[in-house]
């Protein structure tokens, strides 16, 4: 049966149901391993399902903000033209029709490759490019691919006009129409392996999303869609696969496995619900798991109704790693059941780029490194983040300054306009650099990976000394008199370096040797101790105004002015307007580490 993707949307949008995926012809070696129908014995099939995650747009193994190939501590590789030659090398071994290939989501956004067609060549446009990450899964031959977080940061009309480009669905059981509170999007995708004899295997695929969206993209999906939990929304449709003839039933999950969130209670659903859904949802086999972006080669979660293992695997994100589930199958009581499930990741540095990818994002690829090595302005100095997570440094002030100094300027002539503006950042990256000389747009927006857009929320003293303690969770204690190693100090309770905030435009120590909620001491404003009744304007990001890292105040603090600006481009327009980037007007050392009272460093 060919594959009709749109008749596929229109009809499982409406109606719930979805279309079966036939198989491409398998190599004679594959075919000989099946089992003959008509012959005795136990009759058995093996099948493997590949996965990706967190592709956050990259298809090159390409740095586009240090503009040369991508690398690491590690030597990991990116990209999905890595991937592509796993896959290939995966399908001759195992037979094409033994296969299928799926994505748990955070696709479009996160390299300027896919900031580009979103925002300076977008594809909404009338007569509009094609994405490259559609081109690319479109000619690597993806059969489903679930929704990520992310995939909502350009909008609504982004996100459909890049499910329009694919050939394959994009799934989402828990992204409902805020109004009908009916799919938005595929809940689900049906694909039938076919064997050379025997009767085929249904795979069905299920893809869940993340509640969080509601959060963090408010400002695009409030009022037009809703998401419940991964486990409800599981749970309605794991049996109704089951229902429908279904084998094999995979969830491919936009959410990481440690049962936590990033948003405290603001939402009644859980952020990483995976192994929860596996625990409590009776009929799944395996999950492919992402949002989390760790490596989790094989996790077994075992069902509290069945008592059955599920089978959980995460690749590593950007391309980095390929999971394998392979499934082993065998025909008893007039039906396939599964005997066997196992996963493993393969590694893409292991491999050379596939020539076909390359090549037929070659123009795409030029276009974008021209466009990230345009000269914005020059710069007196060099500032680097390096030191950043453990240190006060210029190149982090740059961003709270360019922050602080918008806000101001938008509060001009309001009721706000005399109070005392603040601004929070992170360090995002720990290579992130500003060269002395001239600075191109991959410099400025090497500070800011992420499509944050900018608000400004009213916090008193009190708040903002509970919101200093909270961030300094992230450093480990260190007693005084103790080895102190940088690489060391932070991270503390796998809390990742964007959720470390410093805060501009106050003076505080962190005294690491205490304990955590108990560090923040000496807090002052111009040289005045805070007054913990005061009011103050904050400038932050919309992913920590809206629950992301589970901050304390900001959520529910008033909010005085919002920008659908990435702060990202903000900081390159002022470069731009400003001609120089002097750290003598905009850094100074306004917060360190100690112990006892004596400086860390």
């Amino acid at each position: 049966m060919a594959f009709d993707r749109r008749t596929f949307i229109g009809t499982t949008a409406a109606t719930g149901a979805a279309v079966a995926l036939a198989g491409a012809t398998s190599t004679p070696a594959a075919a000989a391993t099946q089992q003959d129908a008509r012959k005795p014995g136990p009759r058995t099939y093996a099948f493997t399902v590949m996965g990706t995650t967190d592709l956050h747009g990259n298809v090159f193994n390409w740095d586009y903000f240090t503009d040369k190939e991508f690398d690491d501590k590690a030597h990991n590789d990116v990209g999905l033209a890595k991937i592509s030659t796993l896959v290939d090398q995966v399908r001759a071994e195992k037979g094409r029709r033994n296969t299928l290939l799926i994505d748990a989501g955070d696709t479009i956004q996160g390299t300027q490759l896919s900031y580009y067609y979103a925002k300076v060549d977008p594809i909404t446009a009338r007569r509009g490019p094609v994405h490259p990450m559609a081109q690319a899964m479109n000619a690597i031959g993806y059969d489903a691919a679930a929704l990520g977080n992310h995939e909502f940061n350009y909008g609504i009309p982004v996100l459909r006009k890049f499910e329009e480009q694919c050939d394959f669905p994009l799934l989402g059981a828990n992204a409902l129409d805020a109004k009908t509170l009916r799919p938005a999007f595929a809940p689900y995708s049906m694909h039938k392996l076919r064997k050379p004899c025997g009767r085929d295997v249904k795979v069905a695929v299920l893809g869940l999303t993340n509640p969080g969206i509601a959060l963090w993209d408010k400002a695009n999906v409030q009022g037009k869609m809703t998401f419940p939990g991964l486990e409800e929304q599981a749970a309605k449709y794991v049996p109704k696969l089951r229902s429908m003839g279904a084998d094999v039933v995979i969830v491919s999950a936009h959410s990481g496995s440690s049962g936590t969130s990033s948003y405290g209670d603001q939402l009644p659903y859980i952020e990483n619900a995976a192994a929860l859904v596996a625990e409590q949802v009776p009929g799944i086999d395996a999950i492919l798991v992402g949002h989390a972006h760790t490596e989790i080669p094989e996790y077994r979660v075992k069902n509290k109704a069945t008592g059955k293992d599920v089978v959980l695997s995460e690749p590593l994100k950007w391309g980095q790693r390929l999971t394998l589930f392979d499934f082993e199958l065998v025909w008893e009581k007039g039906r396939w059941s599964v005997a066997k499930v196992a996963a493993k990741v393969l590694n893409s540095n292991t491999v050379a780029e596939d020539a076909k990818i390359t090549r037929l994002l070659s123009d795409e690829h030029r276009k974008v490194v021209a466009y990230v090595n345009q000269v914005i302005g020059t710069s007196t100095q060099v500032m680097s983040s390096a030191e950043g997570p453990v240190k006060d440094v210029a190149i982090i002030d740059l961003i709270n300054h360019v922050q602080a100094e918008t806000v101001k300027t938008a509060l001009a002539g309001t009721q706000w306009a005399a109070l005392p503006v603040l601004s929070q950042a992170s360090c995002f990256s720990r290579t992130a650099a500003i060269p002395a000389g001239q600075v191109t747009i991959r410099d400025a927006a090497g500070l800011y990976p992420f499509e944050n857009t900018m608000e400004a929320r009213l916090l008193t003293g009190a708040q903002l000394k509970d919101y200093l303690e909270y961030s300094a969770r992230y450093f480990v204690r260190t007693a005084p008199g103790d080895a102190v190693d940088p690489a060391k100090l932070t991270n503390a309770e796998s809390i990742p370096d964007y959720n470390y905030d410093a805060v501009y435009g106050l003076a505080y120590d962190i005294d690491i040797a205490q304990p955590a909620g108990s560090r923040i001491s000496g807090l002052s404003f111009q040289g005045k101790a805070v007054d913990p009744a005061a009011q103050f304007v904050l400038a932050v990001n919309n992913y920590r105004a809206s629950g992301g890292g589970n901050f304390p105040h900001v959520p529910q603090a008033k909010q005085l002015w919002s920008n659908s600006d990435e702060i990202r481009n903000t900081i390159i327009q002022w470069v731009k307007a400003k001609g120089t980037i002097d750290p003598a007007q905009f850094a100074s050392v306004d917060w360190r580490l100690t112990r006892a009272g004596v400086p860390v460093f």
